[in-house]
């Protein structure tokens, strides 16, 4: 499949996904769209998923009609990414046309404050 990282999804992601063809945003020269133009810029050039760790996708734009596949990440930071690289790898594995998935990465526990 090919997948599209847009902005804030971190690029370490893209090894654990071999069997797949990455491309960044950036990397496409599209690091100015945003959102509704992404997802146009993408679905036209032929990509099968949007990765992207925009929470307020889906209620910022109609997602009915797309065909591209949309998955989106809890969390933005690597270090909290890498032990659910599993299951990203996982969604990204099934996701068909059109669908929508999220995949929940929380934040570690913060430690007490200790003086």
């Amino acid at each position: 499949m090919r997948i599209l990282f847009d902005h804030g999804t971190p690029a370490p992601l893209m090894r654990h996904l071999p069997e797949h063809n990455v491309t960044r945003a950036k990397d496409a020269g599209w690091d100015q769209l945003v959102n509704g133009d992404l997802l146009a810029a993408a679905e036209a050039a032929g990509y099968d998923i949007l990765l992207t760790t925009d929470k307020n996708m889906r209620y910022q734009q109609n997602l009915q009609d797309r065909m591209i596949a949309i998955i989106v990440l809890g969390n933005a930071q690597w270090p909290h990414i890498v032990p659910y690289v599993d299951r990203i790898v996982a969604v990204v594995d099934v996701a068909t046309s059109g669908s929508y998935a999220e995949v929940n990465i929380p934040l570690p526990p913060k430690k007490p404050y200790t003086s």
